[in-house]
């Protein structure tokens, strides 16, 4: 049958030359040879159809049963389909079904969660029974067994280090419950433990010695080896902790003893099979010096090597466990009883310090052989950190020691000046002699002047003066800590001498005035130690050490303490003339009696601030700030007499006799101050005792306005003093319209 299906190729039914040209259209005989040849063919085709038909009827046959049978089951099913759902319409079963459905998953889910809670049941009698075991063989001394158990169950809790609980799932309480069992568990047999380590491990008195027990007996647990008890703790992890009490121990009685012992003590051990005895032997002689420290490190080494033995049972991890608790201390120790105390306090011995670097990197070295340190954490190597680091610790004990004496020197120093010194003294004569006697008197740098500062100022900046030629003659690491200590030392006065003579500064004395004088000495040597010092320090630090910022505070601060003085006695003089009650009817007895008195006490106060002031200030200083004060008393009193609406003729007498008193008991103050000053002199003119004319004279030729008067005043004075007349209108006219 497959060659009834194959292709039929039209131009295999025509002759071959018919086709020799194959572009060449087919002619009418052609076509109908085509037709003829197709017809019989289809006929062939026929024929082998019918030929096949019938060779295989049995099997079309067979197939068309089957068809049918299929069709049959086929409208069978959808009569029994039918009926079902005719059945379903008439009663609901599927309700049923349904109900019955829901009954089976219940009943499962049931089964599943009773056979979970039974599981759950079977997991916490056991672990309860395990808990039992471990309390069990905790009492019988079975303690790897008890502290395996515990190990095992922790992992089964899922307890962590840290006491949380691994997971976020929800679960039953009972597991909290077992926790809590668990950590009771884990607390009793940590203190059995720690208990038997402090038997096993004990530090006799009066023998001076250590005794390690390798075998105890300890309740009803007879037979218990300490290795047992070491190895439960480790695997507890615990280990650290039931060890600290006797490093502790180890410190307080065996390398403090040693290293601190005010004769020289050695070790001695003994071993047997029972214990292991360290004994602690002093000799009768003195304390040998520890020189480069081999004395030391090899006792140490000794001690190590038989905790290495006797405790640790050359355990590298037990061993390493002990270093970690004790070593921070022994390194502490050594380093405060003998390597700080070698330091160097000479930069030229620092070369022989080196001795005892290579001993100290040597004993190390010695000790991660022995595992008690790591070989790989430089924390450890503390000894050769701070030995090699000597440069450093030098330069920071000479700093601590030029901080220490700047602060003794400013507290001790009293402040005090003798009763002999006035600024034209033997003090100020540049012998040698005289300046000895007294030494701090000084120059200052950029005033060309010599003034009175405390001893405290001069011998810190010796001081500070003595450290910055270290700082030209040191290396670099040590030359940076000189550096900060001068300037610390320096900023030290600020610090402590006003608190100090806080009390002082409130009052009208010469501690303040000589406080002054010190911070401004301060100030001029700060400015001038980039000129000195700068070129000769290390090259590294010459773009970075700089004092400048230091002179400006000093500078203020010499200002401040000037200007509280000068308010001091200003406020002081006001009070004083407050009682003249602004000079009015002076004519009267009592007026004049209390004006008087006020006058008296502004003499007496500035007369005060006169000795004081003048032997200590500097000339120009003194000028100033006593010109500020008088210029502040003499403008009260002319303003008190100018404010005055009328003044009688009497009444004038009397002021004028009062200005004269004090201008009399001021002599003194003024020839301090050079009274060749032209303004000084005119400021003495006496208004009150001058005609009209003259005082009219007087303002035209500038004298009086050069003095401080003003145009206001001396029309409110002329009024006051002369009566009105047309010489006075006239007077008035002329102030009025001088030109100047």
């Amino acid at each position: 049958m497959e060659s009834l299906f194959g292709t039929i190729n039209v131009r295999d039914l025509l002759s071959a030359e018919d086709l020799s040209d194959p572009n060449s259209p087919l002619s009418a005989p052609d076509l109908r040879l085509l037709i003829h040849r197709l017809e019989s063919h289809s006929l062939q085709i026929r024929s082998q159809v019918q030929s096949y038909l019938i060779s295989h009827q049995n099997d079309f046959q067979n197939l068309f049963s089957l068809c049918n049978d299929a069709v049959f089951q086929t409208n069978q099913v959808y009569d029994d389909v039918a009926g079902i759902l005719r059945l379903l319409s008439d009663n609901p079963i599927d309700v049923e079904v349904r109900t019955v459905v829901e009954e089976m998953k219940a009943k499962k889910e049931e089964l599943r969660v009773k056979t979970e809670l039974l599981g759950l049941v079977k997991s916490v009698v056991g672990v309860n029974q395990r808990l039992e075991s471990v309390r069990e063989g905790l009492k019988n001394g079975r303690l790897q067994f008890a502290a395996q158990g515990l190990k095992e169950l922790k992992v089964a809790l899922r307890i962590r280090d840290d006491d949380s609980v691994g997971g976020d799932d929800i679960e039953p309480l009972v597991y909290g419950l077992l926790r809590k069992e668990w950590f009771q568990c884990f607390e009793e047999i940590q203190r059995v433990l720690v208990k038997i380590m402090e038997k096993a491990v004990r530090f006799d008195g009066g023998l001076n010695q250590v005794e390690v027990k390798y075998h105890l007996e300890v309740d009803n647990a007879n037979g218990i080896k300490l290795q047992a008890v070491l190895e439960a703790m480790d695997e507890v992890d615990i280990l650290e902790y039931g060890l600290a009490k006797v490093a502790d121990l180890m410190i307080k009685h065996v390398i403090s003893s040693f290293v601190n012992c005010e004769r020289p003590v050695s070790f001695v051990e003994e071993f047997n099979q029972e214990s292991a005895v360290l004994k602690i032997v002093t000799s009768v002689n003195s304390k040998p010096e520890y020189l480069d420290g081999e004395f030391l490190y090899s006792g140490i080494v000794l001690f190590v090597k038989f905790i290495s033995r006797s405790i640790c049972f050359q355990n590298s991890s037990w061993i390493r466990c002990f270093g970690r608790l004790t070593w921070p201390r022994i390194s502490e120790l050594i380093i405060s009883s003998f390597l700080s105390k070698v330091v160097p306090t000479d930069a030229s011995k620092l070369p022989d310090f080196q001795k005892i670097v290579k001993c100290a990197s040597d004993f190390e070295t010695a000790l991660k052989e022995l595992l008690f340190i790591s070989a790989s954490d430089d924390k450890d190597n503390r000894l050769s950190n701070f030995a090699e680091n000597v440069e450093v610790h030098f330069a920071f004990k000479k700093k601590t020691e030029i901080l220490s004496k700047a602060r003794s020197l400013l507290l001790e120093c009293d402040f005090s000046i003798p009763q002999e010194y006035t600024r034209d003294s033997s003090f100020w004569k540049n012998d040698g002699t005289s300046i000895q006697s007294f030494s701090h008197v000084v120059d200052l740098l950029f005033l060309s002047e010599r003034f009175l500062v405390s001893k405290a100022a001069k011998q810190l900046m010796e001081l500070v003066h003595q450290t910055l030629q270290d700082v030209c003659l040191s290396s670099t690491r040590v030359a940076l800590e000189f550096y900060h200590a001068a300037r610390d030392a320096i900023l030290l006065y600020e610090v402590v001498v006003p608190v100090k003579l806080e009390r002082q500064l409130d009052g009208i004395n010469q501690v303040a005035v000589l406080m002054h004088n010190d911070c401004l000495y301060l100030s001029q040597e700060i400015l001038g130690f980039a000129f000195e010092y700068r070129t000769d320090f290390p090259s590294s630090m010459k773009e970075h050490a700089v004092f400048v910022d230091l002179a400006p505070r000093y500078q203020l601060l010499a200002e401040e303490i000037l200007q509280r003085q000068v308010h001091l006695v200003i406020h002081n003089l006001k009070e004083a003339l407050a009682g003249a009650d602004g000079f009015q009817n002076t004519h009267q007895m009592q007026q004049f009696e209390s004006a008087k008195f006020s006058i008296d006490q502004v003499v007496f106060i500035l007369e005060k601030v006169h000795i004081i002031w003048e032997p200590l200030l500097l000339p120009s200083t003194y000028k100033k700030s006593m010109f500020t004060v008088l210029e502040s008393v003499f403008s009260i009193i002319t303003r008190d007499i100018l404010l005055l609406d009328d003044i009688a003729a009497d009444e004038t007498l009397q002021l004028q006799r009062l200005i004269l008193i004090m201008l009399e008991n001021l002599s003194s103050l003024f020839e301090s101050l050079t009274m060749g000053d032209q303004n000084l002199h005119e400021f003495s003119v006496e208004l009150l005792d001058m005609p009209l004319r003259s005082i009219t004279s007087s303002w035209e030729n500038n004298d009086l306005l050069s003095c401080g008067f003003t145009i206001t005043e001396m029309e409110d004075f002329i009024k006051a003093i002369f009566a009105d007349s047309p010489l006075r209108k006239d007077c008035l006219w002329r102030i009025q319209n001088a030109s100047f």
